[in-house]
Protein backbone atom coordinates (compact mmCIF):
# COMPACT_ATOMS: atom_id res chain seq x y z
CA UNK A 1 0.00 0.00 0.00
CA UNK A 2 1.39 3.41 -0.94
CA UNK A 3 1.73 6.33 1.41
CA UNK A 4 -0.99 8.99 1.07
CA UNK A 5 -0.34 12.70 0.67
CA UNK A 6 -2.53 14.60 3.16
CA UNK A 7 -5.11 17.03 1.81
CA UNK A 8 -5.93 19.69 4.43
CA UNK A 9 -8.80 22.17 4.36
CA UNK A 10 -8.26 25.85 5.15
CA UNK A 11 -11.62 27.58 4.62
CA UNK A 12 -12.44 27.37 0.90
CA UNK A 13 -8.93 26.17 0.04
CA UNK A 14 -7.39 22.70 0.10
CA UNK A 15 -3.69 22.47 0.94
CA UNK A 16 -1.57 19.65 -0.41
CA UNK A 17 1.94 19.60 1.06
CA UNK A 18 4.16 17.11 -0.74
CA UNK A 19 6.77 15.89 1.74
CA UNK A 20 7.85 12.65 0.03
CA UNK A 21 9.12 11.24 -3.21
CA UNK A 22 6.21 10.71 -5.56
CA UNK A 23 5.66 7.30 -7.05
CA UNK A 24 3.04 6.45 -9.66
CA UNK A 25 0.54 5.00 -7.18
CA UNK A 26 1.03 7.88 -4.73
CA UNK A 27 0.21 10.39 -7.48
CA UNK A 28 -2.88 8.49 -8.61
CA UNK A 29 -4.07 8.28 -5.00
CA UNK A 30 -3.41 12.01 -4.50
CA UNK A 31 -5.36 12.98 -7.62
CA UNK A 32 -8.30 10.81 -6.59
CA UNK A 33 -8.22 12.04 -2.96
CA UNK A 34 -7.99 15.67 -4.06
CA UNK A 35 -10.84 15.37 -6.57
CA UNK A 36 -13.05 13.77 -3.93
CA UNK A 37 -12.19 16.47 -1.36
CA UNK A 38 -12.90 19.30 -3.85
CA UNK A 39 -16.35 17.88 -4.53
CA UNK A 40 -17.08 17.06 -0.87
CA UNK A 41 -16.00 20.47 0.47
CA UNK A 42 -16.88 22.74 -2.46
CA UNK A 43 -13.33 24.10 -2.32
CA UNK A 44 -12.65 26.90 -4.77
CA UNK A 45 -8.88 26.82 -4.51
CA UNK A 46 -6.05 24.30 -4.20
CA UNK A 47 -2.51 25.04 -3.06
CA UNK A 48 0.13 22.43 -3.81
CA UNK A 49 3.22 23.07 -1.69
CA UNK A 50 6.35 21.54 -3.21
CA UNK A 51 8.85 23.20 -0.87
CA UNK A 52 10.23 19.78 0.15
CA UNK A 53 10.59 18.55 -3.45
CA UNK A 54 14.28 18.70 -4.31
CA UNK A 55 14.36 16.69 -7.52
CA UNK A 56 11.87 16.91 -10.34
CA UNK A 57 11.49 14.96 -13.53
CA UNK A 58 8.99 14.95 -16.37
CA UNK A 59 6.71 12.67 -14.33
CA UNK A 60 6.44 15.19 -11.48
CA UNK A 61 5.94 18.03 -13.94
CA UNK A 62 3.13 16.19 -15.72
CA UNK A 63 1.61 15.29 -12.35
CA UNK A 64 1.41 18.95 -11.34
CA UNK A 65 -0.19 19.94 -14.65
CA UNK A 66 -2.66 17.03 -14.59
CA UNK A 67 -3.64 17.66 -10.97
CA UNK A 68 -4.27 21.33 -11.76
CA UNK A 69 -6.41 20.32 -14.77
CA UNK A 70 -8.48 17.95 -12.63
CA UNK A 71 -9.02 20.70 -10.05
CA UNK A 72 -9.98 23.21 -12.74
CA UNK A 73 -12.54 20.77 -14.17
CA UNK A 74 -14.08 20.70 -10.67
CA UNK A 75 -14.14 24.53 -10.46
CA UNK A 76 -11.13 24.98 -8.19
CA UNK A 77 -8.09 27.03 -9.20
CA UNK A 78 -4.65 25.59 -8.38
CA UNK A 79 -1.51 27.41 -7.29
CA UNK A 80 1.81 25.62 -6.86
CA UNK A 81 3.98 27.17 -4.15
CA UNK A 82 7.49 26.71 -2.82
CA UNK A 83 9.24 25.82 -6.06
CA UNK A 84 13.00 25.80 -5.61
CA UNK A 85 15.13 27.51 -8.29
CA UNK A 86 16.69 24.18 -9.31
CA UNK A 87 13.22 22.68 -9.79
CA UNK A 88 12.12 25.62 -11.95
CA UNK A 89 15.28 25.34 -14.06
CA UNK A 90 14.79 21.60 -14.51
CA UNK A 91 11.15 22.01 -15.56
CA UNK A 92 12.17 24.57 -18.19
CA UNK A 93 15.01 22.36 -19.42
CA UNK A 94 12.55 19.47 -19.74
CA UNK A 95 10.26 21.69 -21.82
CA UNK A 96 7.44 21.53 -19.25
CA UNK A 97 5.64 24.86 -19.04
CA UNK A 98 2.94 23.67 -16.60
CA UNK A 99 0.29 25.41 -18.68
CA UNK A 100 -2.65 26.60 -16.64
CA UNK A 101 -0.77 26.25 -13.35
CA UNK A 102 -0.25 29.41 -11.33
CA UNK A 103 2.85 29.57 -9.16
CA UNK A 104 3.86 31.60 -6.12
CA UNK A 105 6.99 31.73 -3.99
CA UNK A 106 5.30 30.70 -0.74
CA UNK A 107 2.00 29.70 0.85
CA UNK A 108 1.05 33.25 1.84
CA UNK A 109 1.50 34.54 -1.71
CA UNK A 110 -0.34 31.52 -3.13
CA UNK A 111 -3.34 32.15 -0.88
CA UNK A 112 -3.29 35.83 -1.89
CA UNK A 113 -3.48 34.82 -5.58
CA UNK A 114 -6.46 32.59 -4.88
CA UNK A 115 -8.23 35.35 -2.92
CA UNK A 116 -7.78 37.83 -5.77
CA UNK A 117 -8.63 35.45 -8.60
CA UNK A 118 -11.45 33.48 -7.01
CA UNK A 119 -13.06 36.04 -4.76
CA UNK A 120 -12.13 34.13 -1.62
CA UNK A 121 -12.35 36.14 1.61
CA UNK A 122 -9.21 37.85 2.87
CA UNK A 123 -7.39 36.12 5.71
CA UNK A 124 -8.28 39.08 7.96
CA UNK A 125 -12.02 38.67 7.33
CA UNK A 126 -12.23 34.88 7.10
Amino acid sequence: MSERVPVLRIGDVLLVSIQMDLEDQTVMDLQEDLAERIVATGARGVVIDITAVEIVDSFVGRMLATTASISRMLDAETVVVGMRPAVAITLVELGLSLGGVRTALDLEKGLAILRRRSGLPDADTA
